[in-house]
């Protein structure tokens, strides 16, 4: 028994003495009036990236470590170690090299990204080559801070922030629905016409902000002038999607019950409101069209997030057990190459994100999907080490499965929903989001609900051609002609 004794105290003190060895970033910031910090702070390593906070987690794999602090001044020091959460190893064993190294402090304010949401506070990355000693200790000051970006109006591209009541209310901070308008040139020249309005939301990290300074006019649905709203669903669990959530809180309704009225209190419009999107985008629209159904006249989904979880990325939700092993030990992969060979595995992008913790792509089908935690954060439908699946989850997932949602209330929708659908899909998509499309499409057939469904060549970036852009347009001009509005 001695023997063991001394056995577990060398044990002990060798731990001891290697933590004492271990790799270390310490970090601080200086920045004037910011007052104490409270949150996470994260350190982003690169041997390719110059500003490494930038890069999006699991489309580019780099090293990555967070530590949660509580009431540190500027000027105190902060320190990252081996026991910080870390990605893909402890910091003292990650490969050696020279890295460009950027610290943030998140405050979470109401950005996306955390690289780059304003009030944050950042360093210029500084470059640090760690060798063999690890010893060596790297000291970051962050006197930068992420600003407020800002909007240029043009004559045509207008910018519209609708406060909303009901999302200050969740955040408990003074929120908005922001979008880009985008006017046809006829509004000018026909002060009298009004005008149908296409409600277009982006995919995931779309920003409105993309169409700030441009000189550019709203161009048709097929042939049909209109006016286009830009919605790129930026919240700070990732895409807010426009559904109301546990996490993310009340944005379908802020979307329905705020921002609309506000367009067509501010601009010229005639009553008819119509969707499109593409991925998260794609995704979006079908959600705001089945669950508001009285609120929009039709829509065109292009390429949407999984449809139905019996394929969340050909993973069936309720029936396989863990989101990054298959039965046979492969891995599940979150995006291939033409829909067939390995690009990022679920662990992987699944992995970072776990330490980035919020809005990024995977997590934020949590922050949209999942129960909140009473920490206030989502409760995951997978462990983020382990992959394994939790079916206690997997059972509020179930309330966001477009097409189960469809299949059980089918006949009370049926009168407000009946051919105003089009979804379209590439079928060597990325993300394998096709397989869904498909079990969606056989089971609207079932019902003869007249949706429409296209499947063409390309992944999801290269299957939006001339020709599949202008079979959505159609679709939306004929669903905007049958309600026999006069312009």
């Amino acid at each position: 028994m001695k023997r063991i004794n001394k056995t577990l105290l060398l044990i002990s003190v060798s731990m001891v003495c290697l933590q004492a060895m271990g790799q270390k970033f310490t970090a601080s910031f200086t920045t004037a009036g910011s007052g104490d910090f409270s949150g996470r702070v994260l350190l982003y390593l690169s041997k390719e990236s110059k500003s490494p906070k930038d890069d999006m987690p699991g489309v580019f794999s780099f090293p990555c470590f967070s530590i949660d602090v509580k009431d540190v001044k500027p000027g105190q020091k902060v320190v990252f170690d081996d026991a910080a959460v870390s990605y893909p190893a402890a910091l003292s064993d990650i490969e050696r090299g020279i890295y460009y190294a950027q610290v943030v402090w998140d405050r979470n304010e109401g950005g996306r990204a955390i690289g780059g949401s304003p009030g944050n506070m950042y360093n210029k990355a500084i470059v640090a080559s760690i060798t063999k000693d690890r010893t060596k200790s790297f000291d970051i000051v962050c006197s930068e801070v992420i600003k407020e970006a800002s909007f240029t109006e043009t004559q045509f591209v207008k910018e519209l922030k609708s406060p909303s009541a009901l999302l200050t209310a969740f955040y408990k901070r003074a929120t908005s629905v922001n979008a880009a308008v985008i006017l046809p040139k006829e509004y000018f020249s026909q002060p009298n016409r009004k005008f149908p309005v296409l409600y277009w939301v982006s995919g995931y990290g779309g920003d409105y902000h993309n169409y700030s300074g441009r000189n550019i006019t709203s161009d048709p649905i097929d042939t049909t002038q209109c006016i286009r709203v830009f919605l790129d669903g930026n919240c700070p669990g990732g895409h807010s999607v426009y559904a109301n959530s546990d996490n993310n809180g009340p944005w379908g309704d802020a979307l329905t019950k705020e921002l609309i009225p506000l367009v067509e209190k501010t601009y010229r419009t005639n009553a008819a409101r119509l969707l499109t999107g593409h991925s998260s985008g794609g995704w979006t629209v079908l959600w705001l069209q089945t669950h508001y159904p009285k609120v929009f006249n039709a829509c065109w989904s292009s390429s949407p997030d999984p449809v139905d979880f019996r394929s969340f990325q050909q993973v069936d939700l309720y029936r396989e057990k863990n989101l990054y092993y298959a039965k046979d030990s492969t891995m599940h992969m979150a995006a291939t190459v033409a829909g067939r060979y390995p690009w990022i595995s679920q662990k992987i992008m699944c992995s970072m994100e776990h330490v980035i913790y919020r809005g990024e792509q995977m997590h934020s089908f949590n922050f949209v999907f999942s129960t909140r935690n009473p920490d206030g954060t989502p409760r995951g439908m997978w462990n983020d080490v382990t992959g394994e699946i939790d079916p206690v989850i997997v059972e509020h997932w179930k309330n966001y499965d477009i097409c189960l949602y469809l299949k059980n209330n089918w006949q009370q929708v049926k009168p407000d929903l009946q051919g105003k659908i089009r979804v379209s899909v590439g079928e060597q998509d990325n993300f394998l989001l096709n397989y869904a499309v498909h079990l969606l499409d056989g089971e609207m057939k079932k019902v003869d609900a007249g949706f429409v469904f296209g499947y063409y060549p390309g992944d999801h970036f290269t299957v939006s051609t001339p020709e599949y852009k202008s079979a959505g347009h159609r679709f939306l001009e004929q669903k905007y002609n049958e309600l026999g509005i006069k312009n």
